[in-house]
This record gives structure tokens, sequence and C-alpha cells, in this order.
């Protein structure tokens, strides 16, 4: 029986040690993938500290994962060992309901998540069923590819959902992990995109990344003036706004699409009724939604910002994550 090494916290807010457990015997529909890079998330922390009290301990995190097909179920046909793929967030579902049968696996109220009573990537492989182990495709770099799998996809996911046209004006609030993602991502679609940011000196890299205008989030002159503005806001951050102000800023049929985990989202409904407005959210995408995000990654050479550790280095790049915002998403190595 095939024995996995990796690190793993025993309790909750533990330091992550050297840990060891057994795979068991391989489904005929699942593949096991050597880990070659994980990237580290927030989701990452909160399940580690069990903050959304659902972690089992020991616990392997990591569901941002890339690596290299080791071993395949019999009754895979599209994988082989060899193939460099990708696990995210998701590494299974039920593939029966009505959302997986639409092809919107991410929604199915069975799938498995990568570290949710399971182990993840922060070791040196990974078992997920092969749906969920997307090839990547000739021009992505592998190591830099993990954080797509994950932060990538939940700014990728809406701009199909929501339909975002080329045609658009648009804005991206927060740029953080997720939004340098997103700068990229709509300006590459051909969007007029504005960066939105309480931090001024992050323009010139805004503008770097893909972003047409820069607004300060905190000058609410320029919040006011930007009304009407936007057909589509994307707001990648995890507080609460001025909600008002940011529904005044979207057109008539315009969009407030929250992939940030904000504490709460308010409206009056007239703002929305008269102009046909709406809010939306949405988690990760799928499988089918990955492969198009990464194809659209090598076409126009999209990658995220990171910033590498070796995987015995963990435990530094998960207290700098927590402690230090830092501006490059953190990515461990075997």
């Amino acid at each position: 029986m095939k024995t996995v090494k990796g690190y793993a916290a025993l309790e909750a807010g533990g330091k992550l040690e050297e840990f060891e457990y057994e795979l068991g015997d391989l489904n005929p529909t699942q593949v096991d993938v050597k880990v070659d890079a994980c990237g580290i998330c927030h989701s990452d922390l909160s399940m580690l500290k069990n903050d959304w009290e659902m972690s089992q301990f020991p616990l392997i995190g990591g569901h941002e994962i890339t690596g290299t097909v080791e071993e395949v179920g019999e009754a895979v046909t599209h994988l082989k060992k060899g193939d460099k793929v990708g696990v995210g967030w998701h590494s299974g579902a039920c593939m029966t309901c009505p959302q997986c049968l639409s092809g919107d696996h991410n929604l199915c109220a069975g799938a498995e998540s990568t570290i949710v009573q399971r182990h993840g990537g922060f070791a040196e492989a990974v078992r997920a069923e092969s749906a969920f182990a997307v090839k990547i495709p000739e021009g992505v770099d592998l190591l830099k590819a993990g954080p797509l799998f994950c932060g990538g996809i939940t700014v990728f996911n809406p701009i199909l959902q929501m339909n975002v046209k080329p045609t658009d004006r648009v804005a991206v609030v927060g740029i953080g992990g997720l939004g340098h993602l997103a700068l990229q991502f709509l300006s590459k679609w051909g969007c007029e995109v504005t960066a939105i940011s309480t931090s001024p000196g992050k323009e010139e890299e805004t503008r770097e990344l893909g972003a047409h205008h820069f607004l300060n989030a905190r000058d609410e002159s320029a919040l006011t003036d930007a009304g009407g503005a936007f057909d589509f806001i994307l707001s990648t951050v995890n507080v609460k706004l001025d909600w008002e102000a940011y529904i005044n800023m979207l057109r008539p049929k315009g969009k407030l699409h929250l992939v940030g985990a904000a504490p709460e989202v308010s409206s009056e409904v007239f703002p929305l009724i008269m102009a046909q407005r709406s809010i939306s959210a949405s988690p990760v995408g799928s499988p089918a939604t990955i492969a198009t995000m990464l194809d659209f990654c090598a076409r126009h050479g999209i990658a995220p910002h990171t910033r590498e550790f070796a995987m015995s280095e963990i435990n530094e790049a998960l207290e700098i994550l927590e402690n230090e915002s830092p501006a490059k998403r953190l990515v461990l190595k075997n």
C-alpha cells in the first residue's frame, strides 16, 4: 500500500510537522499526482486553524497543486503517466446530479474538497478523481501555475458566468492575490479596466497588469464621479464596502459580483430595480472552465506573481502569508 509523506497540522493552529499516511487502493477513475509545487491560499490557513469548524486532524493542507501523473486508474483513458496536471479546491464530484450533468461540477452538493476530510498537496503526492486533474498546456509554467487552480479560477469563472463582453467597462476592487490576476484576465479579454484600491502606491503596478485607469477607494468624490461608469464590478476583498457607492457606479443592467468573502452585502432595492442592476457571487469553477482558463493563460502569457519556498519551509511561508499580506502568491516546491 502506497505511503505518502507530507506536512500536517496535528491540531488546530499547530505548527506543521512531517507526517505519513497510507493512500489505500487506487479506484478505477482516480489518479495519483506527484506534487511538483503547491500554492498556499488563505483557505489553507482557515482550514489549518479550523476557522470554519470542519477540519479533521491530522490535516495536510494544500489545494493549488501542480505535478505529474504517476499512477492511473484502470478506467482512466484521457490521462497517462507523465502528464502534467493541476488539482484545485475540488478533487471529485458525484458526476450524476443536475449540476454535474450541466457542467457545473463546482456547484455539486456532494463535491469532494481536496483538503476537507482528506489530505492535500503539502506533500509528495495527492490523489484525485481523474476528471479533476486538469492537464496543463504548453506555455504555462508548472511552478507558477498552482495559484491559478484556486485564485485564478475564482476570478476567471465569473467572466464566463456573468457573460462579460470585450466591449464592457469593468472594475476590479482589491489588487492582491485575486485582483492582480483579474486585471490580467479582463484586460486580455478586451475590456476597458479600472483598478480600485485603497493603496495609491499600487497604481503603477496595476497599469503594468493591464489596468487602463486607477481609482483610489478612499476618495469618496472619485467614487461619486464614477457613477454609472461600469458594466461589471468584481470585488475580490473580504471587507465590508460602501455598497451604495459601488452599486451607483454600475451602468443600467450592470452587475456587482463578489468573489471575496465580505462579511455581508446590503443594498436598497430601488437603485437595483430602476437600472436593472444585480448583485451576485460565485465560488471556483468546473474542470472544463479551469481548462479554458489555462488555455487563455497560455495564449496571452498570463501568470500569477509568485514567491517560491522549499516544501520544508512551509511553516515560514504560512507565517508570512498570515502576518505580512504578501503582494505575491506563495508557492512551495518539492
